[in-house]
């Protein structure tokens, strides 16, 4: 008993290290993205009136000057999966960036990365002047315009919270190519939507019944403003499902939604070069 015993404990032995071992454990695709990326990233500190906006800027590789693509955060202030969009938007051909609102609004003056907990930084989120992020917006469309790299166009982005905030911005924000709204919900002001003045696409969740009840209300509005809104509704998917999508628990339903969200979100892109 004991010779086998002794067997059978030192192949648990063996076993043990393997079964924890970094390659046996899921890769975290976000991380492994900037990790591994090409493209140049950059922070930069965009002046907003007496603020300095922390943001993240990727230029794609190309040769010739390209459209840039201002994308908006969500609640959880700009994370790393925000940087990993970015990413994916230069990879795509586009320059990318991302502004931190919550920039010097943290602890001790800090940004996003200053809050030991994400649902600190949704609370502040929500405690924003909007006047304030419509500024810090402007700002970083303005200092995407401002780089030699850029072909004078620049259209927004956003995710959830940053999804409304791209939608609020079209009317506020004159000369955009277009906005990109992803799970976010429209102006309260409906009138508002009478000064937009680029087409806006949405991207909602079936199962996403607080946000995507909105929509048809919403197209309605649009259509009676004479605007353009497009709005595609994936089957399935849930609220978030772009980043929620991209995770190696996501549902099928959720993955297919960010595959084909993607894909859609590309070739608009592409058409507004």
């Amino acid at each position: 008993m004991t010779a086998i015993l002794c067997v059978v404990l030192a192949c648990l032995a063996l076993q043990g290290p393997a079964a924890s071992s970094p390659a046996s454990r899921t890769a975290d695709p976000v991380k492994e993205r900037l990790d591994s990326t090409p493209r140049h990233h950059e922070w930069v500190d965009v002046k907003s009136g007496s603020r300095r906006v922390r943001s993240f800027v990727v230029f794609p590789e190309t040769k010739g000057k390209v459209q840039a693509v201002v994308l908006i955060h969500e609640n959880k202030g700009l994370t790393d999966w925000v940087r990993s969009v970015a990413d994916q938007v230069a990879e795509a051909g586009f320059i990318a960036i991302a502004p931190d609102l919550l920039s010097g609004m943290g602890p001790n003056g800090g940004n996003t990365d200053a809050f030991e907990r994400v649902d600190a930084a949704t609370q502040a989120i929500y405690k924003l002047d909007a006047a304030q992020v419509t500024a810090d917006l402007n700002a970083a469309a303005d200092h995407a315009l401002s780089l030699p790299a850029c072909s004078g166009k620049v259209s927004v982005a956003g995710f959830c919270w940053g999804g409304a905030q791209s939608f609020e911005f079209a009317t506020k924000r004159k000369g955009l190519e277009a906005a990109y709204v992803f799970y976010g919900s429209a102006p309260k002001e409906t009138a508002s939507l009478a000064s937009i003045t680029c087409p806006v696409y949405g991207f909602y969740g079936e199962n996403d019944g607080r946000i995507t009840a909105a929509v048809e209300p919403t197209a309605e509005a649009m259509k009676k403003a004479g605007k353009t809104f497009e709005a595609m509704i994936f089957p399935g998917a849930g609220h978030g499902f772009l980043r929620s999508g991209e995770s190696a628990n996501a549902s099928a339903e959720n993955r297919k939604a960010h595959a084909e969200a993607w894909a859609r979100w590309k070739s608009l892109l592409a058409n507004a070069k």
